[in-house]
């Protein structure tokens, strides 16, 4: 194998190939990163798998051939090589990496060992990567990181016709995410639980892609866009039965500025630790967050909201309140609440009058016990 190839376009595949590549391969090879050349195309491929990813570059090749190197490796020598087109030829058991006045040698690793590299799964529609990877961002927060309970740590992928509904939940807060896409098939009903980091992962690479290809089958999920494809294996357990968790009415709502809240709710929560929760106090036209107690000092402030209902008293854990408010990506949100042991509900608030389109967004949050 010889060919000569952009050194930006080269780290660039290299670096999100090497993403996805575990930390600690059960066996050496699956930490290996695959360099095929056929034609005038590079495949930079990956594969451990349970994660695929592959991605095309065009080079000018004098030789094609196929070599297998260090993923680690591999990728910080092309994150460091100066910005000069990098010649790659293999000889024998070694592969040379020369890009300006840097030069490696690196060894290979036996290919025949490297397992094949699944299909794409056929098609079954597209959706605009801008909003697919907001959509996975404002979802995967709520997803559980404890791999213990599968069922938690996956993205609930649900396609019902031209929407997909995204959720996702760790028991202590629930985020839905609904958009449009335009399916192969009209009449497609189905629903898969995706490992939300790897699905966070692509779908923030792919985000300025412009349009996704999005296929399932054979326990997979794919996903492809401007020469990059990754497949992900589904995981095979069942997810809660969410929509159940949704509140479906109110008693008291408040209406406030997002980053007035997330600024409030930083500075109050400085006070608190694990045995405090930030406390959310609703009166006519005003919100007030206080945290903390006299042993390790106090915080509040007031907000003034438009409020409409009870007044109320209730308390949250601030970092799953400041994680809704990060992704919800509005300039005003509106919280809805029932009781003070009920969850409660964060949405966008849309402003008709700046353009924005509108974005079906929930993000439900279990409170915490009030003492006393």
């Amino acid at each position: 194998m010889k060919l000569r190839v952009a050194r930006e376009d080269l780290a660039d595949a290299v670096a999100w190939v090497a993403k996805s590549l575990p930390s600690r391969p059960p066996v050496p090879v699956l930490g290996g990163i695959l360099l095929e050349v056929t034609g005038d195309t590079l495949v930079v491929a990956g594969f451990d798998y349970e994660v695929s990813t592959r991605a095309e570059v065009s080079v000018d090749a004098q030789t094609e051939g196929r070599v297998l190197v260090s993923g680690r490796l591999l990728a910080e020598i092309t994150r460091a090589l100066p910005a000069k087109p990098v010649d790659i030829v293999t000889d024998g058991s070694r592969v040379t990496i020369t890009g300006g006045s840097a030069k490696f040698t690196l060894p290979t690793m036996p290919v025949e060992d490297y397992p094949a590299l699944p299909e794409m799964p056929a098609a079954s529609g597209t959706v605009g990567a801008a909003e697919l990877a907001e959509a996975v961002v404002q979802t995967a927060i709520s997803a559980g990181r404890d791999d213990t309970l599968p069922m938690l740590t996956g993205i609930r992928v649900e396609i019902e016709g031209d929407k997909l509904t995204l959720a996702a939940t760790d028991r202590f807060r629930l985020a839905v995410r609904e958009l449009s896409w335009t399916p192969d098939v009209p009449d497609l009903s189905t629903a898969v639980l995706v490992p939300a980091r790897t699905l966070a992962d692509a779908a923030k690479t792919l985000g300025s892609s412009g349009t996704v290809v999005v296929g399932l089958g054979d326990g997979l999920l794919g996903l492809e866009a401007s020469g990059r494809r990754t497949t992900v294996r589904l995981l095979d357990v069942e997810f809660v039965k969410y929509r159940s968790l949704l509140p479906s009415s109110s008693t008291t709502t408040v209406e406030v500025a997002a980053s007035e809240l997330t600024e409030a709710i930083r500075r109050v929560a400085l006070v608190t630790d694990r045995g405090h929760h930030l406390r959310m106090q609703v009166t006519d036209g005003m919100l007030t967050l206080t945290a903390g107690g006299d042993d390790e000092g106090r915080a509040e402030e007031e907000l003034p909201v438009e409020a409409d209902g009870a007044e109320l008293l209730i308390a949250f854990n601030p970092g799953y309140l400041l994680d809704g408010l990060g992704v919800v990506h509005a300039d005003t949100v509106r919280l809805a609440f029932t009781t003070p042991s009920r969850p409660a509900l964060m949405v966008p608030v849309v402003d008709p009058d700046k353009n924005k389109p509108e974005q079906d967004y929930r993000y439900v949050v279990m409170p915490a016990r009030l003492p006393g």
